[in-house]
């Protein structure tokens, strides 16, 4: 027990949004990245194998013609398989593959603002180089035959060195995350926001925004207020409930913060799915 609990204060870290607000965060150890990986992967093996099989049935039963597309298409579903997978569940609003979601662990911006889709597809192109590319390599020379020694040695050892470059630096960070600004964190479970709504601060009905009040604010604060709600800190609640009552110019009375929030959120977000309905997509309140 004390072990874990000494491990956990070497992982917490200050995470200062730009607010001003300390969501104070514990970063993930490598092993709980590494199964979520393993988890990952066999989804995607088995999501692989599925399909081969149905090509090869295919195949037998229209023949051989229906081969030649069939294989064309198969490789296009692999690559994208292989490139997007991590990129469209890390991209939602878990920020979080199934691996990742199973083992409690969630990817955030690591200067504390919401994360973007250019930090998503840049970390995980580097997935690429760091794993794929080399086994990708080998998987070929030794379909071929003509994987030697020297290269089998190489390319492991390149995997290798990514595999557990978390291991060698103190926030357990892949090249990935260095270069796209980012980080894995334990985030243990917690009731969804979307089943929260059924039993908010019964408050919240008497609060009222109007549409050039939610033009405030945009997607990535959005994440940050999300954030805010999700941990039991009144002293935040408070700062960032006046920082929005001042930049929105909300003149009511402010006694409970925590039903302020809640309001303002669950209007934000519909104020913002109707803009994207309407082709309107406002990453953050300096947008455009």
């Amino acid at each position: 027990m004390a072990r874990a609990e000494r491990r956990l204060r070497d992982m917490r870290r200050s995470l200062v949004t730009p607010e001003g607000i300390d969501l104070g965060i514990v970063l993930a150890e490598a092993s709980p990245r590494a199964a979520a990986f393993v988890i990952d992967a066999i989804i995607m093996l088995v999501t692989i194998v599925f399909v081969a099989i149905v090509i090869i049935i295919g195949v037998v039963r229209y023949g051989a013609t229906a081969g030649e597309p069939m294989a064309i298409a198969s490789l296009l579903f692999f690559f994208l398989l292989r490139n997007f997978y991590f990129i469209l569940f890390e991209a939602g609003r878990r920020a979080a593959t199934p691996g990742k979601r199973l083992n409690n662990l969630r990817v955030i911006s690591r200067d504390g603002s919401g994360l973007s889709i250019d930090q998503i597809i840049a970390r995980n192109l580097m997935r690429e180089i760091e794993v794929f590319l080399p086994l990708t390599l080998l998987a070929a020379r030794a379909a071929n035959g003509t994987a030697d020694t020297l290269m089998t040695l190489f390319g492991l050892g390149w995997a290798l060195l990514f595999t557990f470059f978390p291991l060698f630096n103190r926030d357990r960070l892949r090249i990935g995350d260095l270069l796209a600004g980012t980080a894995v964190i334990h985030a243990p479970r917690r009731q969804l926001l979307d089943d929260l709504v059924a039993v908010a601060p019964p408050q919240v009905a008497r609060f009222h925004f109007t549409d050039a009040q939610f033009d405030a604010y945009g997607i990535s604060e959005l994440q940050r207020l999300e954030q805010v709600l999700r941990e039991p800190n009144d002293d935040a609640c408070w700062i960032v409930a006046r920082a929005i009552e001042n930049r929105i110019g909300w003149t009511g009375n402010l006694h409970d913060p925590r039903a302020f929030l809640w309001a303002y959120y669950e209007g934000l977000r519909a104020h913002l799915e109707r803009e994207v309905l309407f082709g309107v997509r406002r990453a953050d309140k300096n947008a455009g």
